[in-house]
């Protein structure tokens, strides 16, 4: 085995978001003979001392990188978000976007798993949606694009209904969208919640793959936003780029794919159905967007954006309700962990991570491991768990673990 390189030493810290004095402490490398733990780390980065095994496995599981890393010959390019098309203020956390890194190399890592087993087993398709439209086409060309090819329709989106009665559009949507070929995960978190991604960081990312494209969402965003956030992914899914959104996007492709969203789940000729809001006080527009968002199963935020965007109500007021809305989304979702943290039991663990996972990857497992054409410990990584849940994780629908293991025995 070559020697480690020192320079891949201090990139992958500085990229996971630590400073030395914070990366030692995780490390658990204190004072020695004098010497500081994080003067120590430096000594590492500069080539003064080859660390040893135990601390670069420890230095993997730390900055969230393989083994193999430490040894490549230099620093790799930086080109792992895509573009990206967040707005993110200047003070933002370094440690956060550290974060989404890592989610996005773990979300190109199944990528790229799940497209070499549709090449390896002759399901590769390559799908004509991706990267089929521009920006010069105009959002309505875009919107009636998407619309068609997942054959979406508008009043079953709004009638869905979930598990416990209450509206369930966002799984129309995924339904829609996978069966067109793309893989849509919930993720707001690298495993635990000293982990979780703040929506202002990340909300989501398109992976616009033409044989396996991936839509990833901030799952700790408010679920009436998910749909939304699915529809602009998407349309970055159409104009072939790969990239991360945050919760505020001024860029000119962000407009553009939030118009898409919008447009598609609240067409123009009803947001002029309240158009007599213009010049209405706070109070008033408030207590109009409650009742119109509960109608249409749609965010109260995505209501007050087309509103703006048809030049109903003006950026002071937009912004008000914007602040508004994710105030009282906060508390409320404050709350409902304080009540719950009381409870005994929970949701089931394997309904959880199959609703994370959607049920195209889901299908994907079941069939390869029926047909021995992927390891229990290769499905592990592509669905998130541990290698010992794999089989209770693809327990639902076709496949069950007895009939897998049968296949395989």
């Amino acid at each position: 085995m070559p020697n480690v390189n020192p320079e891949i030493l201090r990139w992958a810290r500085e990229t996971a978001g630590l400073t030395l004095k914070e990366a030692s402490e995780k490390l658990n490398l204190g004072d020695a003979r004098g010497v500081a733990g994080d003067e120590r780390l430096a000594a590492y980065e500069v080539g003064e001392v080859e660390p040893s095994r135990s601390l670069l496995v420890r230095m993997s599981k730390q900055y969230r990188r393989p083994l193999l890393a430490f040894y490549i010959s230099s620093v790799p390019r930086t080109a792992e978000r895509g573009e990206d098309f967040r707005t993110l203020p200047p003070e933002h956390s370094r440690s956060q976007d550290a974060l989404v890194d890592a989610l996005i190399r773990d979300v190109r890592a199944r990528q790229e798993m799940v497209r070499a087993l549709l090449e390896d087993d002759d399901e590769a398709v390559r799908l004509p949606f991706v990267g089929s439209m521009s920006v010069r086409e105009g959002v309505e060309a875009v919107l009636q694009s998407i619309r068609e090819t997942l054959d979406l329709d508008l009043d079953q989106y709004r009638g869905r209904k979930g598990r416990n009665g209450g509206p369930d559009g966002f799984a129309y949507l995924r339904a829609q969208a996978e069966k067109a070929g793309v893989y849509v995960l919930l993720i707001g978190s690298l495993g635990s919640h000293h982990t979780s991604l703040d929506v202002e960081m990340f909300r989501g990312f398109a992976l616009a793959d033409e044989m396996a494209p991936f839509i990833v969402i901030n799952d700790q965003d408010s679920e009436k936003a998910w749909p939304f956030t699915l529809l602009h992914e998407l349309c970055h899914i159409w104009l072939g780029q790969t990239g991360v959104s945050g919760a505020s996007g001024a860029s000119a492709v962000e407009q553009f794919c939030n118009d898409v969203a919008g447009r598609l789940l609240l067409p123009r000729d009803e947001v002029q159905n309240i158009a007599y809001l213009r010049g209405r006080s706070f109070d008033d527009t408030v207590a109009a967007i409650n009742d119109f968002a509960e109608a249409r199963n749609v965010s109260r935020s995505m209501v007050a954006y087309r509103l703006f965007r048809e030049n109903i109500i003006d950026r002071e007021m937009w912004s008000g309700l914007s602040a508004l809305f994710r105030m009282q989304w906060r508390q409320a979702r404050d709350d409902r962990r304080e009540r719950n943290r009381d409870r005994d039991g929970g949701p089931n663990y394997y309904v959880v991570r199959r609703h994370r996972v959607g049920e195209a990857l889901l299908g994907l497992a079941r069939r390869m491991l029926a047909g021995q054409a992927l390891s229990p410990s290769k499905a592990a990584k592509l669905l998130g768990v541990k290698p010992s849940n794999v089989y209770s994780m693809v327990s639902s629908g076709p496949g069950s673990p007895g009939s897998l293991h049968k296949a395989q025995g």
